[in-house]
């Protein structure tokens, strides 16, 4: 049997990758003790690594496929097929930014003022290349982590990774400039995307990735409504797409069913009810694929 060999992201994105998949229909098992956590496809065979190494890994072709964020591809300058961009982060979907910060109360306004300074970092090499392009000379340190927490004893400066600023807020640091704005993406090793089989099924996992993203935070609403009032009805409702509109039979009546944003909901419907609306259902998404 073929096995597609794939990389989940150790770490900050293990637990919303997990999750997503979970939503995209592959119940992935992850245990503590093992770097191979167990899937309910016998096609498939996972391992754990950090993010931060597995474009490399999938170039290599150790794996065949893999999740890591644009900036550690670019970070590595690896060279990998870039399958899909899948907007999901450790809290929200949205990107991350690495961002340039310092001290609240830093003289330091813009990176100029960082030349002959010291600054620390994971991404060495994203930040040398931003520093090279704008024209500064400055030291730049590896860090191992709790990179917040070397401003201003450390380093001058860092350029670390944020999704919401509390973690730099909480620590006293100023943004100063934005360097790159980041998402997860699928990748595939170059020869195994030239294989028939892996292609297919990496297309087919990424197909119904996508399909996962797009359901978050989405339900489906479905409603019976008189045709004297459909058009009220229809004004009140936004939708993904034109919604579904069914007859009844009864010819008075007319289902319809469409998707919302789960945030509307709760406005939305007593104001169909009040519109003429009956027999609201409101149901959860797990897939839109289009």
């Amino acid at each position: 049997m073929s096995r597609l060999k794939l990389g989940i992201p150790k770490g900050s994105l293990q637990d919303s990758t997990v999750e997503l998949f979970a939503k995209a229909g592959w119940r992935i098992s992850v245990s503590s003790r093992s770097y191979y956590p167990g899937v309910d496809d016998p096609e498939i065979e996972c391992m754990m690594v950090r993010a931060q190494e597995m474009a490399r890994y999938v170039e290599s072709g150790a794996l065949d496929a893999g999740l890591t964020g644009k900036d550690w591809i670019q970070e590595t300058g690896s060279d990998v097929v870039e399958v899909a961009e899948l907007i999901y982060s450790k809290t929200s979907l949205g990107r991350v930014r690495w961002v340039l910060a310092v001290a609240e109360d830093s003289p330091i306004q813009s990176v100029r003022d960082l030349e002959g300074k010291v600054i620390a970092t994971e991404a060495v090499r994203m930040t040398e290349k931003y520093l090279e392009r704008n024209g500064v000379k400055a030291r730049v340190e590896f860090s191992w982590g709790a990179t917040e927490v070397k401003v201003p004893d450390l380093a001058d400066g860092i350029v670390e990774v944020t999704e919401t600023g509390s973690s730099l807020r909480a620590n006293h640091l100023r943004v100063v400039d934005t360097l790159l704005e980041s998402a997860p993406w699928f990748i595939a090793n170059r020869k195994a995307w030239q294989d028939a089989w892996k292609r297919e099924k990496i297309e087919n996992i990424v197909l119904l990735l996508e399909g996962a993203i797009k359901a978050y935070n989405r339900v489906g609403l479905m409603l019976n409504v008189r045709r004297m009032d459909l058009e009220k009805v229809l004004g009140t409702l936004p939708a993904l797409r034109n919604p579904t509109i069914a007859q009844l039979s009864d010819p008075g009546w007319v289902a319809i069913n469409t998707i919302v944003e789960e945030k509307t909901v709760r406005q939305l419907i007593p104001k169909l009810k009040s519109a003429g609306a009956e027999g609201i259902v409101e149901y959860p998404l797990n897939k839109i694929v289009y």
